[in-house]
């Protein structure tokens, strides 16, 4: 082959990588590949063939158009085919005369009635796996086939191995993405019906022990404190279960209005005391005697602070310490809980804030709950337009901390016609 001739076709293979940005889509992409295949090795015909798992034959995946009704729902078995020694094999191979080889399939030529005389092909892998095979048919002028045309073949074969990998890869990624969007809808919908349904009875069940707690007096108040804690235990999932079901709906509404974090933070810590102390816990507020005044929602905040301090009380052994803290940071009205339990490993940092999470497995847990707490005080948080994060050193304690915007911004005002003021 000449100088001219290897230029032309470097080119026209530069062509083609080019093509695997600009293609609109794969079936695009390898018609110019055997459009190419057969221009570049002065070959009649090309087509490409990919693996059927399920079938254990080879598929046509791209011919040419005339071809393309009579091809697609043949498939070229592994043995007693040119194609199937190449897929096997994972090694080129050049039929100069199909009439004197045992190889060539026949069956295409009696279906497509086109007579096959020569075959060049070359198997299409990615990372050492053989998913095809790309081949050309009858070289023009009965020439014969050489290792020149093998490495072009070779060359094209590489771009479509990938081009179809990336392809199957897409497709495995959206048929993922639908799934998972799938069992997120089963997740929002069992958290909507399961903090409705059992509100109501849960209510009832307090109400009801509540006021017989007050009858028996003591005979069976042991009885009734125990169900009357635990059903407010199961009161207090349920409202995490609507309060995750709210944001993700779209319900939650942020009613803002000047409020002391002060106040809140000495309610919070007024309302975990006598939990915190039944521990033998530390329970604390360090103030430098600020209001600390901002424009939110009071009762989103406490709910968000509450969860912080559940979550610390939870994971604080007794005789440890928990501190709450209220001040100013660049513009920003910053709170912290600092708790002296049990930390959380690095590996489980980034996750901590995420639905469901515990980081321990639900076989070797010591300790309670859903996983809700935390990822409600980050909603509560993010509807204020501030951001919440952890610091912790396992076995040593953790640091939840949230920032607020000192005066929140405003919605956006309704838009006024071009006559008005």
């Amino acid at each position: 082959m000449i100088n001219n001739e290897r230029i032309d076709h470097l080119e026209r293979l530069l062509e083609v990588v080019r093509g695997l940005t600009t293609a609109p889509d794969i079936e695009a992409f390898l018609q110019t590949i055997i459009n190419e295949a057969s221009e570049m090795t002065n070959s009649e015909l090309a087509s490409i063939l990919e693996y059927d798992e399920t079938a254990e034959e080879l598929r046509f995946l791209a011919m040419q158009w005339f071809q393309r009704d009579m091809l697609r729902p043949l498939g070229v078995p592994l043995e007693g085919s040119a194609a199937g020694w190449v897929f096997k094999r994972g090694q080129p191979l050049i039929i100069q005369d199909v009439k004197a080889d045992q190889r060539h399939f026949k069956v295409i030529d009696r279906v497509t009635r086109h007579e096959t005389h020569s075959i060049a092909a070359v198997p299409l892998i990615v990372r050492g796996e053989v998913i095809g095979v790309l081949e050309t048919l009858n070289k023009k002028d009965d020439a014969h086939y050489t290792e020149e045309d093998l490495t072009i073949l070779a060359t094209l074969g590489a771009l479509a191995a990938q081009t179809m990998q990336n392809f199957h890869l897409q497709r495995r990624v959206k048929a993922v993405s639908i799934e998972l969007a799938e069992l997120e809808r089963l997740k929002t919908d069992f958290i909507a019906i399961t903090s409705h349904e059992l509100r109501t009875p849960l209510g009832l069940i307090l109400g009801h022990a509540t006021f017989l707690r007050e009858l028996a007096g003591g005979q069976y108040g042991d009885q009734l404190d125990s169900i009357i804690r635990n059903a407010t235990r199961l009161k207090d999932i349920v409202e995490n279960l609507s309060d995750v079901d709210n944001v993700q709906t779209g319900a939650a509404r942020v009613r803002s209005h000047q409020v002391s974090l002060t106040k809140i933070a000495e309610d919070t810590i007024l309302t975990f005391q006598d939990d915190a102390t039944s521990r033998n816990i530390t329970l604390q507020f360090e103030s430098d005697g600020k209001p600390y005044y901002a424009d939110v929602d009071g009762v989103k905040i406490s709910i968000a602070l509450s969860n912080l301090v559940k979550n610390a009380i939870q994971f604080t052994d007794p005789g440890g310490r928990i501190t709450m803290t209220v001040g100013e940071d660049s513009g920003y009205l910053k709170v912290s809980v600092a708790d002296t339990g049990i930390g959380i490993p690095a590996r489980d940092l980034s996750r901590v804030f995420d639905r469901f999470f515990q980081v321990e497995t639900h076989l070797t847990r010591r300790y309670g709950g859903m996983g809700l707490g935390l990822s409600v005080a980050k909603a509560m948080v993010e509807l204020h337009g501030g951001r919440i994060w952890v610091e912790s050193e396992d076995g040593k304690g953790s640091t939840f901390t949230f920032l607020l915007p000192i005066h929140q911004p405003e919605p956006p005002k309704p838009a006024t016609g071009p006559f008005t003021e």
